[in-house]
């Protein structure tokens, strides 16, 4: 009987201010960071032609809609794929082709396969140590069956490129275990995610585990006594009452025509963004359909400050996925099925994917946002006169951090009175 492997995914809190606490890898960033000549594949790069890593934030979104039709969403891409990335270390042949291809890599070689860790690598180290405005924390973890050794190179990679922690656990005694793991991720977000894994095999061996928290305040924030009671639209006919937060300023924004949507930038103090997509009434899926690479290129492109009269409500809500089901329906299916290859955690193919959850939850308020998220792998064995832009209607939202260019969560506001 094979056994199992459990990935957890946890996504967490969003809102400020600390200092990097990891003085051993700032150190390194601050000598060899993401522009020492080698390329960060992670990049949202917008003069790449093809395939890449951008798509795939994209992809999994379109995948998440499908499931969850007129219902919020929210998810940490970073998360998801670091979880993945990291299980990588350990696959082989087509097990690990379509891991890396549904993460938006193609032409795999073994030069590039060592530059999509790097970049990793990289990029998480950059994240861990974001200046004194932002609170952004985010980390990985294997949790391993008492006298069960995973092959050493397996080990000392996820250690070099993931920075990841080794802790035991008695999966024998599942209840101990679940409980074990859940606390690990309450601790780490801030008591954002209390309940990443519902249940455990005593089967498993091996779980993976990615958390993120994020918290920054807004870079100008909203002024309390301006918030208001008002409708919110979930559809034509269905009007909820929120609480609507208020300020007159100077955005970066633009209408797109072709489209038929308002985007507009929300900085953080530090080297966050918010970039928040209002379709107009009726042109959600057109606005969908459309979601690309090259179309937050060409929104980016053609931000003008502008003065405008924003409303914009607050928020509360969170998203749990079965990325299992999810990146099957992408073509990630190998890992999952007696045809694994993950001899590289085990040292034959005995192992498969049981499990892959994703958690994830955003809090949006006057001084700022929080955010938070993880996911888990099991294995079983210019002045213009100002307008209104109301954001009274479901709209699309992206956190992205443009010191690394990579987006660390997406999501679509449905009800924001739904948690």
């Amino acid at each position: 009987m094979k056994c199992l492997l459990y990935l957890c995914l946890l996504l967490a809190d969003l809102c400020a201010i600390t200092q990097c606490h990891r003085r051993d890898v700032c150190h390194e960033v601050n000598n060899t960071n993401l522009h020492d000549g080698t390329e960060n594949l992670l990049k949202h790069n917008c003069q790449e032609q093809g395939s890449s890593y951008a798509d795939f934030v994209f992809k999994f979104y379109k995948q998440a809609i499908s499931k969850e039709i007129d219902k919020n969403i929210f998810f940490s891409p970073i998360s998801i794929s670091t979880a993945f990335a990291m299980l990588a270390l350990g696959a082989k042949s087509s097990t690990l082709t379509q891991i890396f291809e549904g993460l938006g890599f193609d032409h795999l070689t073994e030069t590039r396969v060592n530059d999509i860790h790097e970049s990793f690598h990289k990029v998480l180290a950059v994240l861990n140590c974001t200046d004194v405005n932002i609170t952004l924390n985010i980390g990985n973890a294997l949790f391993t069956a008492i006298g069960y050794e995973p092959q050493e190179t397996f080990l000392q990679n996820t250690k070099q490129f993931y920075d990841a922690e080794f802790i035991t656990s008695n999966f024998h005694e599942p209840t101990e275990a679940k409980t074990q793991i859940n606390n690990y991720v309450k601790e780490k977000t801030q008591g954002k995610i209390p309940e990443l894994i519902g249940h455990l095999d005593p089967n498993t061996i091996l779980v993976l585990v990615n958390y993120i928290y994020f918290k920054a305040a807004w870079e100008k924030s909203f002024d309390p006594t301006h918030t208001y009671e008002d409708d919110f639209f979930v559809n034509t006919n269905t009007p909820v009452k929120v609480n609507m937060m208020q300020r007159d300023s100077d955005y970066n924004s633009y209408y797109d025509q072709d489209l038929s949507c308002e985007v507009v930038e929300l900085p953080y103090q530090g080297t966050a963004r918010a970039l928040l997509i209002l379709p107009d009434d009726g042109k959600m899926k057109q606005v969908e359909d459309a979601l690309s690479k090259e179309a937050v290129c060409k929104w980016d492109s053609k931000l003008e400050t502008r003065r405008a009269d924003l409303h914009l409500p607050k928020i509360s809500i969170s998203g749990s996925y079965d990325v299992k089901s999810l990146f099957k329906e992408m073509g990630i299916t190998d890992v999952f099925s007696s045809n694994a290859d993950l001899s590289g955690i085990s040292g034959s193919r005995d192992l498969r994917v049981s499990q892959a959850i994703h958690k994830a939850l955003l809090e949006v308020d006057e001084t700022g946002t929080e955010a938070a998220g993880a996911t888990a792998i099991i294995l079983t064995k210019v002045f213009h006169p100002s307008v209104t832009i109301k954001f009274n209607r479901p709209f699309i939202v992206l956190i992205c951090d443009k010191a690394t260019s990579t987006t660390l969560f997406m999501g679509k506001i449905v009800d924001p009175t739904k948690k």
